[in-house]
């Protein structure tokens, strides 16, 4: 078992989860999310080439027009017969545009210009509506709630109230420290990484119960020493276990990050930084915050007055 003092330098773990946090919503406030068509509204084209061209070709011809910022991609890729990750040498008949919305005479000289250029044999185009994306956001929010109202009457019930709002304000710490790595690095924000958010919301959980569920063994057996001390014990009995989990769960996340589809890439990315959060926060944010209002209870504070800061270190040691 590993003897480190987690609970003792819970001010510093707090300290750096404000300062993430603080940064994430600065970040948020400042800079604000770079929204896909889905959320914006845009038009999206399925192109057929008489010839295959390569994301950087179209991308030259649509910066002509005013549209270079626009998302390129293989179909192919997107139904999976090409596994390998998407870079601007990608070569396919068919592409998806996906740009701002187009009037008649913009989508008329795009694709006279497309045309003229590569030749195309067929297309199709429709306007995404930005409410599509308001309404995926709804959805999502309403998982969420529910999700916490969940969370709280059955962590509630199956170990303390205390547990469950510890549990609870881990997953905003979560989701908020997700959404601004998310902003910072300009990644886009799309349904995929609404549902990644959804997603990270289990994974934090369950890191967080295993480490409660090890800290209510362990709680009857407080014999001369504080609830800080067994807490710390018992985090560091399941440290390993919480890493080897994460670490699994990293391996494909990342896999899937190198050399998967494009389309998976904002789903990976959002789910390696939840998990990295749902970790860090598990042993570092939620147990040390239940700690702190478990030891304000009468009983737990007149043990920690009683045998003091060095039953911490004797927990870690024994």
């Amino acid at each position: 078992m590993l003897k480190f003092d987690f609970i003792g330098k819970k001010n510093i773990w707090f300290g750096i989860s404000a300062a993430i946090i603080v940064l994430s919503l600065v970040g948020m406030l400042v800079i604000g999310f770079n929204y896909s068509i889905d959320f914006k509204g845009g038009s999206s084209s399925e192109v057929r080439f008489k010839k295959a061209v390569s994301v950087e070709d179209v991308r030259s011809v649509l910066k002509e027009q005013g549209l270079g910022d626009s998302k390129i991609q293989p179909i192919e890729n997107i139904l999976g017969t090409d596994v390998g990750a998407l870079s601007s040498t990608t070569k396919g008949t068919m592409m998806l545009l996906r740009t701002t919305e187009l009037s008649t005479d913009q989508e008329t000289a795009v694709f006279k210009a497309l045309d003229t250029k590569f030749g195309i044999s067929d297309r199709q185009t429709m306007t995404v509506d930005a409410s599509w994306g308001a309404l995926i956001t709804e959805r999502a929010i309403y998982a969420f709630v529910a999700a916490l109202v969940l969370l709280l009457i059955f962590i509630t019930v199956r170990y303390e109230f205390k547990m469950s709002v510890a549990a609870i304000l881990a997953l905003f710490h979560d989701i908020i420290i997700t959404a601004g790595v998310y902003v910072l690095v300009g990644r886009e924000v799309n349904p995929n990484m609404i549902a990644a958010l959804i997603t990270i919301l289990g994974y934090s959980l369950y890191d967080t119960i295993v480490v409660f569920h090890r800290i209510k063994e362990n709680s009857p057996n407080i014999v001369r020493t504080t609830y800080s001390a067994m807490a710390n014990k018992s985090i560091n009995q399941v440290l390993m276990r919480s890493i080897n989990t994460s670490l699994t769960t990293l391996l494909p996340i990342i896999a899937i990050l190198l050399f998967g589809g494009e389309t998976l890439k904002d789903f990976a990315f959002a789910l390696m930084v939840g998990t990295i959060a749902g970790t860090y926060s598990s042993i570092f944010f939620a147990s040390p915050l239940f700690v702190v209002w478990k030891e304000a209870e009468p009983y737990y504070r007149n043990l920690k007055n009683k045998y003091g800061k060095e039953a911490i270190a004797r927990a870690s040691t024994s």
